[in-house]
């Protein structure tokens, strides 16, 4: 059974750091891309970055891009998301996934597996 576990999420002031973490479980993931995606209240789930799982390729929205780094440990079966220069429109609550899809995946329904996601709050 494929499990994602997101952890590391939690209140922080505009300006600061966060990083996340995704414990996967349940198969081998070689050859999947992992992503992270966050969903504001009331809003649609939005596209975050993608990394392969090899860990040698990836790409960010536009809104994170230079901000936010998205990087595997492959001996720990673990993605993470590095959060700086947080603002309060960063808060969300923050799922990680996985999809088999090739390329760059943006669009969340052709994502096979879902963690159960993480809140990051940030203040102003």
């Amino acid at each position: 059974q494929v499990q994602l576990v997101e952890s590391g999420g939690g209140l922080v002031q505009a300006g600061g750091s966060l990083r996340l973490s995704c414990a996967a479980s349940g198969r081998t993931f070689t050859g999947y891309a992992m992503a992270w995606f966050r969903q504001a209240p009331g809003k649609e789930r939005d596209f975050v970055c993608t990394i392969n799982w090899s860990g040698r390729s990836s790409y960010y929205a536009d809104s994170v891009k230079g901000r936010f780094t998205i990087s595997t440990d492959n001996a720990k079966n673990t993605v993470y998301l590095q959060m700086n220069g947080l603002k309060p429109e960063d808060t969300a609550v923050y799922y990680c996934a996985a999809t088999t899809g090739i390329g760059f995946v943006t669009r969340p329904e052709v994502y096979d597996y879902w963690g159960q996601g993480t809140q990051v709050t940030v203040s102003s």
